[in-house]
């Protein structure tokens, strides 16, 4: 349950009007932006700044999700988990094999070298404290630029933001991201827990 009341969609759209084109394209706003909305200023700046780390860049829109996401399960946060997996499918093109797969993604011959040492960095990135170690940058430049690699790092990053924000408010999921999730993700230890 929403520990801070969420902005109804009005409300959202008064405090940040420029989010009525992703609601035109069919968009599912989510909770984390209506609470967000309530300092409207730390929305504007966060959307051009996302979209930067997400949608910019060589390192595949894919690749990013899945790294948001394992990045997501290490630091504990189930909002993340559900959207990022969801997003990895329905925004960025991953099979729901890949998806569902990621947490095998050091045995499973869906996940080349060069993603593993992603979702490598990624996985233990995201624990507390960070246990990324200088063997996985070495293996990590093996396969990706200094350029790219600082791609990895910034979404890896973005989303220990994300996952504070929404696992210390316990901003509620949206029912597609449940769908999804239940039927994708419950396999390897997802629920909705205090999200639903």
């Amino acid at each position: 349950m929403n520990r801070v009341t969420p902005l109804n969609t009005d409300e959202l759209l008064e405090a940040a009007p420029y989010l009525a084109r992703l609601l035109d394209a069919g968009v599912t706003l989510p909770t984390s932006f209506h609470v967000m909305g309530r300092r409207p200023k730390i929305l504007e700046t966060f959307q051009p700044f996302f979209a930067s780390i997400m949608r910019e860049g060589d390192v595949p829109a894919g690749l990013k999700q899945l790294i948001a996401h394992v990045v997501s399960r290490s630091a504990g946060c189930l909002y993340c988990q559900a959207h990022t997996g969801h997003f990895a499918h329905t925004l960025a093109g991953e099979t729901y094999d890949r998806v569902e797969a990621v947490w095998a993604f050091e045995t499973s011959e869906l996940f080349n070298d060069a993603e593993r040492a992603a979702l490598r960095v990624a996985r233990d990135s995201g624990v507390v404290p960070n246990a990324a170690t200088d063997e996985q940058f070495a293996e990590l430049a093996r396969h990706w630029s200094e350029s790219e690699i600082v791609e990895i790092v910034s979404v890896i990053s973005m989303f220990g933001f994300l996952n504070r924000f929404n696992d210390t408010l316990a901003n509620e999921l949206e029912p597609d991201a449940i769908e999804f999730s239940d039927a994708h993700l419950a396999q390897s230890g997802w629920n909705v827990g205090k999200h639903g």
